[in-house]
């Protein structure tokens, strides 16, 4: 952040130095010094919002070295402090700063002050002087935030509860800056106890299509909300992550969609963003939906086995084994990296043979070990894993496999728990998407309808049918029939907002919408002149003259079939935690059935009452 003054490695200093300046270190310290003598330094505020009622909650103040400089952003400007040794003479002139330009520009609400934790323990700061100074400001302490910056891998906890305690003694609240990115903020957070924790925002910045950032954040928020603290979701760029931070319950937002830093910070929030928080809304998609089977790493089939030295001899190996009725393979490692892998069954074999116990007891393992293991890195997907296996020697399936963190040993994986966890995702992906679209199917969609209604958002559900389609797969087959239904999913697809709204597919030729989208009823005839046009395609010139074909039906007859069409039923939901699942597949369903009932291509709404 800001304020920061982070150490740094001496390979680290010599990159900065060549990359910044081609001056010496005197020269930087010039610059320093006069930065220093002339408070050549400009503060920025960066709006805090309250996700409650839409105002602004207070401001984070940042600062910025001379802009002909180039110890303009903050990063050079503390790394050359760090390097000259005049970290707390520049981070000392920034609070000044900063609160002298919060108190000027009469902002509202509350102020975060970076404050790295090196400075906090500073003796002469710890002695009244912020107190002193936001007193002559005007200022009261109840609206400073100290933000703790942190930029060290080891803290002497005791002093930082107790520093922490002496500024709450005189009325300031702490905040940790950056929870999830630095060495040891979650341990920052459990001694110091703050008022506020703010997440990095490497977690908040995609989290709309990212189930993994989803669960932190809403895992930090369940802790939050355990331990009596306020969670600040910094880095929020976009409209869809400022939505799903609003639904998870977080209590305040940070980020440029919101406002950029300014020296001359908004005091109301734009259109937009209100805008947003004003609507009742839910995720489009909920984290099971979304997730990849990709995100399963080997690392989940990792087993703890204690490595053997390549020079220990097989009957020691043979007389674990034994020892061990249910150890099937150990790991052959020298100085960390693995060499090789003896299979249970392979060295019991192969020693229980005419002489070859006497031959072999006495030699080194390495001599009957298998010298080509399958050797994977701990980050491969579960899926990768068994394409290679696939692929590769069928031993390997038997004797397992060796798991590596940058090619260090961690452990090793059996065939076995490979197969079980490979049908286990089968079966959880059959669960939650259809395999011929993969669109989320009946569970997700039941969910999904559940917690718009739980979250009061004002949706509407459509039921899209095909028209016809049964005689249509049994004239031209079940592969064309297919053909369609992936069609029709994607025309879907294409024309919903993916952000908000949702799509799932019951199965067969039935799909479900759930529009989030103002503009539901325009999407809705957009698919159907998609959809009109698009299945053309599959019917011959006569077909098409026609509109529609001759085939015959379970009697033998002749019977004319109309051109496959699609007949979407609508039905627009109130918010209403009431309701259910099952009443809104109900009525969806109904309207549907009134929908075919319209020749061709058909949208039907149900307007009498909206469901409840």
């Amino acid at each position: 952040m800001a304020m920061a003054s982070p150490v740094l490695s001496q390979d680290t200093a010599c990159r900065f130095k060549s990359a910044i300046w081609d001056e010496n270190e005197t020269q930087a310290r010039l610059w320093l010094q006069e930065i220093i003598a002339q408070r050549r330094l400009t503060a920025l505020f960066q709006p805090v919002l309250l996700m409650g009622n839409g105002e602004i909650a207070g401001y984070e103040g940042l600062i910025r070295g001379p802009s002909d400089s180039p110890l303009h952003s903050p990063h050079n400007l503390f790394s050359a402090a760090n390097e000259n040794g005049l970290v707390v003479e520049v981070e000392h002139l920034s609070r000044q700063v900063v609160l002298e330009s919060f108190a000027r520009l009469n902002l509202p609400g509350k102020l975060f002050l970076n404050v790295s934790p090196e400075c906090l323990l500073q003796h002469n700061t710890r002695h009244g002087e912020t107190l002193a100074y936001i007193h002559k400001l005007g200022l009261r302490p109840d609206r400073i935030i100290i933000e703790l910056t942190e930029n060290q891998r080891t803290y002497d906890y005791n002093l930082l509860r107790e520093a922490a305690k002496h500024y709450r003694d005189m009325g300031f609240e702490i905040a940790i800056d950056d929870l999830g990115e630095g060495f040891s903020s979650l341990r920052l957070w459990s001694e110091l106890r703050p008022e506020y924790v703010k997440i990095d925002m490497h977690f908040i910045q995609g989290i709309d299509q990212d189930p993994v950032k989803l669960q932190f954040v809403s895992s930090i928020q369940q802790i939050a909300e355990r331990s009596g603290t306020k969670v600040v979701a910094e880095g929020i760029e976009t409209e869809a992550e400022l939505r799903v931070i609003k639904d998870l319950g977080i209590a305040h937002g940070q980020g440029y969609y919101i406002a950029r830093p300014s020296g001359q910070p908004v005091t109301v929030l734009p259109a937009e963003v209100v805008k947003v928080l004003e609507k009742k809304m839910a995720p489009a998609l909920l984290p099971s939906c979304k997730a990849s089977p990709k995100t399963v790493s080997v690392l989940k089939l990792l087993r703890e086995c204690h490595a053997v030295s390549p020079d220990l001899s097989n009957e020691i190996i043979y007389q674990m084994f034994i020892g061990d009725p249910e150890l099937q393979a150990l790991p052959v490692v020298k100085n960390g990296l693995p060499v090789g892998l003896i299979n249970r069954n392979a060295l019991i074999d192969k020693l229980a043979r005419p002489y070859q116990r006497e031959l072999y007891g006495k030699k080194p393992c390495s001599r009957l070990m298998d010298t080509a293991p399958l050797i994977v890195e701990k980050d491969m997907s579960i899926q990768e894993l068994s394409h290679t296996i696939v692929e590769a020697d069928r031993h390997h399936l038997s004797n397992g496999f060796i798991i590596t963190d940058h090619g260090q040993y961690l452990g090793i994986g059996t065939g076995h728990d490979l197969v079980r966890e490979i049908t286990q995702m089968q079966i959880s992906a059959a669960r939650y998407a259809n395999p011929l679209t993969m669109l989320p199917g009946n569970e997700p969609i039941n969910e999904q309808i559940a917690m718009l209604l739980q979250g009061g958002a004002e949706f509407c559900a459509c039921y899209c049918d095909l028209d016809h389609f049964k005689p249509f797969n049994d004239v031209f087959g079940y592969h064309s029939g297919d053909n369609v239904i992936q069609l029709t999913g994607k025309i879907l697809s294409e024309v919903c907002e993916p952000d908000q709204d949702f799509i799932g597919h019951i199965g067969g030729d039935d799909f479900i919408i759930l529009f989030q989208s103002a503009d539901w009823e325009v999407r809705c005839q957009r698919v159907l002149e998609r959809f009109e046009k698009a299945i053309l395609d599959f019917f011959s010139v006569e077909d098409k003259a026609r509109e529609g074909y001759i085939a015959k039906d379970r009697h033998g007859e002749e019977v004319f079939y109309p051109l496959t069409s699609l007949s979407i039923g609508a039905v627009q939901v109130e918010p209403c935690k009431q309701s259910s699942h099952h009443k809104i597949s109900a009525a969806a369903a109904e309207a549907k059935k009134q929908a075919k009932g319209i020749p061709g291509n058909s949208l039907f709404i149900e307007r009498r009452a909206k469901c409840s």
